[in-house]
Order: structure tokens, then C-alpha cells, then sequence
């Protein structure tokens, strides 16, 4: 149920709402919007009659049942598109398209801060790359692990931009958590709900790419996870998705942005580097990602690609990124959005 509150409400009497809906056996999360409060009362549906008690009481504008399955996530609960701040001058979900580059793995110092320092010039505002690599092959690079993070924050502390990175198992969460700004959770753990549960109780934003073969639903089910854990900061990633089609590593669904910023009040960001897996693609798909509404893309960098331990070959060089941020501006501009 959608408890709604009335403009202007004083703290006491919304404090109240929160103990009553807690005493009637129900978990409350409250929303913040511009002008007034929502609170999501979130357990057992077939006692949900009972929270329109709630209705008498002072400051309450009216109870609502929550139709979707995906409760907190639904844009039932919050018609406004949340905006998630993840440092001082980076805000997600806002009129600014926030671009997320970096190598898709940490190798070394030089490789990170030749990274963060070309992807900074071009105009990103956040440094991404992995120091836990989850792999479908054992033999393939696992990555750097703690000495990843350690360097990640070094490039941060160099250039100033926060750091997105993903986590692979609940033990190492908070240990990510540590050093990183963002948390990703990846396409292949997308539905380990034993880490979707674990991100939400860590005060990190997160960062949720869509499963390789997960419905919208599926998808936002899975951030209802994180979500009913508390954390309300989550960020989804369209990446792709495996069809019979093999002329790209994925086919990335530019269809899945519009449909999801109808259905959610998330922010939706796009990932055309694992969308396409050729380095060829990857800025047609950015352009059409931040024409179809995207609040955001991660794009893959690196200094080399041709010698990069993993997915080099839909990474860019320095030089390509550089002139699609350029190129970028353009498209936002005609959706009425700023780089």
C-alpha cells in the first residue's frame, strides 16, 4: 500500500504514521518527493485491508493499494524520477546524461590513471572498472581484488571522479563498499538475491544491469530487492540481452528505456560497450540510448584495447571516446538534456 501524506505535514505526524504502519506488522519506506511524503507499506497482501486505518490520521492524504508486483520500485509510489547523488557535482536521474568510462578491468597503476585522466578530459564524471571479474571461463582474468580497489581510489583521489565497481559475492561486499561510490551489481548476478539483499543494507548507491535473458519484470523484481532491504538508491543498466541474433555479443533493448522509465521512477542508464561487444558500435548505440531517454551511459575505455585482459574489443580508444562526447552533446541537446 501507497500511504500518501499531505503537503506540508509536520515530522511528529508523519513519525506517527511510520510507528502505526510498523505496530500493524508492516515494514515502512518513506520517500521524500518535492512537495510532499509517500511511504510504502510493504507485507502480507491479504491483510492489507487493515492500513486503511490508516487514513484517519492526522496528515495522512489518502492509502493506496500498489498494483505491480514490484512495489517500491513502481512509479505508483513515486511519480517523480528519483535522482540519486553520488558525489557533490554527480547527480543520476537529473537533466544531466552522466557518463560512466573506464577500462572494463584494473591492471596496473599506470593503465587505471591513464584511464581515469582520458576519460576525465573528455568530459566523463564517473571512472569505472572492475577489480572482481566474475568470468565464464576459470582461466580468464579474475582481476586485481583488493589492489584494484586500492588503485581506484588513487584515481579518484587523482582526478576527482567517483568510482563505479562491481561487487561479485555478499562476503566481499562491504569491503567494496570501502572504496568504491557505486556498487555494480552485474548482468550474472542479477538475480542472486542473496547480493541484492546484502547491497541494500550498505549506504552505497547501486548500480543493477539487467540479466542476460530477464524479462522488464524480472528486472525490476530483482531491484525490488534492494529496495525493500532499505536502500533506496539504485541505478538500472540496460546491457543487452542474449537473442538468437549473433551479428553482436548481445542485442542491446533501446526499447527497454522508455518502457522502463514508464514503469519505474529509477533512474535508467545504458551500457552500448556490452550491448554490442565491438568497439565499431558502440557510439551509434550511445547516441540512440540518450535519444530513447537514458539518464545516463558506462562506457568502456582503454589506453590499449588490443593488449586489454578483457573485452578489448569493445573497448575505445581515448581518441574515439573523446570525439563521441563530443558528438554526445548534440544528442542531448535535441532530448532536452545537458553533458
Amino acid at each position: 500500500m501507497i500511504i500518501v501524506m499531505k503537503a506540508g505535514t509536520a515530522t511528529a505526524d508523519r513519525d506517527a504514521v511510520l510507528k502505526q504502519i510498523e505496530e500493524l506488522g508492516y515494514k515502512p519506506h518513506l520517500i521524500h518527493g518535492t512537495t510532499r511524503d509517500v511511504i510504502g507499506a510493504i507485507g502480507d497482501e491479504r491483510g492489507k485491508l487493515i492500513l486503511h486505518s490508516i487514513e484517519a490520521m492526522h496528515g495522512v492524504e489518502s492509502v493506496l493499494p500498489i498494483l505491480k508486483p514490484y512495489k517500491l520500485a513502481s512509479r505508483e509510489v513515486n511519480r517523480e524520477t528519483t535522482r540519486i547523488r553520488v558525489s557533490d557535482t554527480v547527480v543520476i536521474g537529473g537533466d544531466e546524461i552522466i557518463v560512466m568510462a573506464g577500462p572494463c578491468s584494473v591492471e596496473s597503476e599506470a593503465q587505471i590513471m591513464e584511464s581515469a585522466i582520458a576519460v576525465k578530459a573528455a568530459g566523463a564524471q564517473v571512472l569505472r572498472g572492475g577489480a572482481f571479474k566474475p568470468r565464464t571461463s576459470p582461466y580468464s582474468f579474475q582481476g586485481m581484488e583488493e589492489e584494484g580497489l586500492k588503485l581506484l581510489a588513487r584515481a579518484r583521489d587523482l582526478t576527482g571522479l567517483p568510482v563505479v565497481t562491481e561487487v561479485i559475492n555478499p562476503e566481499t561486499a562491504e569491503l567494496v563498499a570501502e572504496y568504491a561510490d557505486i556498487l555494480q551489481i552485474g548482468a550474472r548476478n542479477s538475480q542472486n538475491f542473496a547480493l541484492l539483499k546484502k547491497v541494500g543494507q550498505l549506504k552505497r548507491p547501486v548500480l543493477l544491469k539487467r540479466g542476460m535473458a530477464m524479462t522488464i519484470q524480472e528486472f525490476l523484481m530483482s531491484a525490488e530487492y534492494i529496495l525493500s532491504e532499505g536502500n533506496q538508491q539504485v541505478i538500472l543498466c540496460e546491457r543487452g540481452i542474449r537473442t538468437f541474433e549473433t551479428a553482436t555479443r548481445n542485442t542491446l533493448d533501446l526499447s527497454a528505456i522508455p518502457v522502463l522509465r514508464g514503469m519505474t521512477h529509477l533512474p535508467v542508464i545504458a551500457d552500448p560497450s556490452h550491448g554490442t561487444g565491438n568497439h565499431h558500435y558502440v557510439a551509434p548505440m550511445a547516441y540512440a540510448a540518450v535519444a530513447a531517454g537514458a539518464d545516463g551511459l558506462m562506457i568502456e575505455v582503454h589506453p590499449d584495447p588490443e593488449h586489454a585482459s578483457s573485452d578489448g574489443p569493445q573497448s575505445l580508444k581515448p581518441s574515439s571516446f573523446t570525439a563521441l562526447m563530443a558528438k554526445l552533446r548534440l544528442f542531448a541537446e535535441a532530448a532536452d538534456r545537458r553533458l
